[in-house]
């Protein structure tokens, strides 16, 4: 039963987002891949995976650059704005 609910109000279009649906899907592949039928066993098992992970020290080789998202979706990645010279 859900108990407690917070929301958290993300970039939708935003590229750590893919990483996000990338590791979720390790998730799927390497531990959910079968049922399991009791929320502890699931807790444990989720759990399990996560340390291994870690420990292992795994990564996302993400390759799509500021720069490439700026060729293929110029609207939603523009060009930043020069900082501004302070003046003393």
């Amino acid at each position: 039963m859900l108990r407690r609910l917070e929301f958290h109000f993300v970039p939708k279009h935003a590229s750590w987002l893919n990483m996000v649906e990338i590791e979720i899907g390790v998730l799927r592949c390497q531990c959910l891949a079968y049922r399991i039928d009791k929320r502890e066993r699931l807790e444990a098992e989720i759990a399990a995976w996560e340390r291994q992970r870690n420990e292992a020290r795994s990564r996302i080789e993400w390759m799509f650059t500021s720069e490439r998202a700026r060729k293929k979706m110029g609207r939603a990645y523009p060009t930043p704005a020069p900082a501004l010279k302070k003046t003393g």
